[in-house]
């Protein structure tokens, strides 16, 4: 599900049972990042899928990416996978006007 700032950072502010992931890669990340996300770098693959198999299924995931593409993608996928409450934040980190961590 796509939803806006707004409309993710209310929901996250409310869920107790929320994950936050990071799409990108270290280098994106080492940039800046939103406080407590795990990473999982879509764009190696194997090792987003090791990762993925490590995750629980039964939390809700929060994902984004720098502009909303490769998090869209990440909630495709871990939809296939099973995982049911995936959010995608349209417009990504570069539109995120929240807290950051560089």
């Amino acid at each position: 599900m796509d939803l806006t700032q707004q409309e993710w950072s209310e929901k996250l502010a409310s869920d107790d049972n929320a994950q936050i992931l990071d799409v990108r890669t270290d280098d994106e990340v080492a940039e800046k990042h939103i406080p407590n996300a795990k990473q999982m770098d879509i764009q190696n693959p194997p090792k987003f899928m090791e990762e993925l198999q490590k995750l629980d299924a039964s939390k809700n995931y929060y994902v984004y990416c720098r502009s909303g593409s490769r998090s869209a993608q990440a909630c495709a996928i871990l939809k296939s996978q099973g995982f049911e409450n995936c959010y995608n934040l349209l417009g990504g980190i570069t539109e995120w006007e929240g807290e950051t961590v560089s």
